[in-house]
């Protein structure tokens, strides 16, 4: 386009100024046509540099939009992830207690169950004790009479009756220790039906928690597929806002060609600088104008003569 012009002008100054002959209508009206085209032209490319700057400024302010709820989604995401961490670090702490506390009844049946088996043994040997002592009355039946001897001779027995009330005692005693034993054992029987409904419980509670645990995971495996596809998405995002950017940068570099052509320098107290493409865009779209204004005059003015010369 800018090459067109320079056949333009110099077609019309260098030929009528500096020659003085006259330029023929033909090739006159040849050049307004290709003027008036590239005129046409110029406000086409203005007005699709007009339409794709705005559709540029759309695209931006959609893309920082996105970026914005992109970037509230990922805040959110993390403080889902920390939320569930937190409760994952409860639901261990909660099983540990449950554990410790399961351990400790355990302990306490364990110490009931020895208490029980010594019991066991002191009843044992209180039988056996007794068994004894029966054996000796059933010997030493025969020697009553000899045993009243003795214990009116004996300190430590008055009569027989205390030697029966000792023997009494001894009965009571093992009467005292076999309930002591039927009540440990019924305590045990409790103790051992409270152990197991606990475990059942326990266990539940437990098969629920990983039921639980099965469920969040597949969240959180949703989730990071979410995130992977969003970030796919945001990859693909800048992708394309990398191409509309070198899209801008060769319009920008296109746009200072042309004013180059201008014959204006970039930069500096007079010249626009060189990152202001519109108001490049305004100086090339004046220097058009004017030059387009130059050859409707001489254009007139050769007419004008032409008429002249006809008179």
């Amino acid at each position: 386009m800018a090459v067109s012009l320079k056949d333009v002008f110099r077609t019309v100054f260098e030929e009528q100024l500096c020659t003085g002959q006259p330029v023929p209508e033909e090739d006159l009206r040849t050049g307004a046509t290709r003027l008036l085209d590239k005129r046409r032209e110029i406000k086409h490319t203005d007005a699709a540099l007009r339409t794709q700057r705005e559709e540029f400024e759309v695209k931006k302010e959609s893309l920082r939009q996105r970026r914005d709820e992109l970037k509230m989604k990922e805040e959110k995401l993390k403080d889902s992830l920390l939320k569930f961490d937190k409760y994952l670090k409860e639901n261990d702490a909660k099983k540990t207690r449950g554990l410790k506390k399961a351990e400790a009844e355990r302990a306490v049946v364990r110490e009931r169950e020895r208490e029980v088996q010594q019991l066991q043994r002191n009843i044992a040997a209180l039988l056996a004790r007794k068994e004894q002592l029966q054996e000796r009355v059933n010997r030493n039946r025969v020697y009553w009479s000899f045993l009243d001897g003795v214990l009116k001779a004996s300190k430590k027995f008055e009569d027989v009756g205390q030697l029966i009330g000792r023997f009494d005692a001894l009965v009571c005693t093992r009467e005292q220790l076999l309930k002591r034993q039927s009540e440990v054992e019924s305590e045990r029987a409790t103790e051992g039906v409270e152990l197991r409904r606990y475990v059942s419980e326990r266990g539940s509670a437990l098969l629920h928690y990983n039921n639980g645990l099965s469920q969040l995971q597949t969240e959180l495996d949703t989730i990071l597929s979410q995130a992977l596809r969003w970030e796919s998405t945001w990859n693909h995002i800048q992708a394309t806002a990398a191409k509309e950017t070198l899209l801008l940068g060769q319009i920008k570099v296109v746009t200072l060609n042309l004013y180059h052509l201008t014959g204006v320098v970039a930069g500096g107290a007079e010249g626009v600088d060189v990152d202001d493409t519109l108001e490049q865009l305004d100086k090339i779209q004046l220097y058009i104008q004017d030059r387009a204004d130059i050859v409707r005059d001489l254009r007139s003015d050769t007419d004008n003569r032409s008429t002249s010369d006809h008179e």
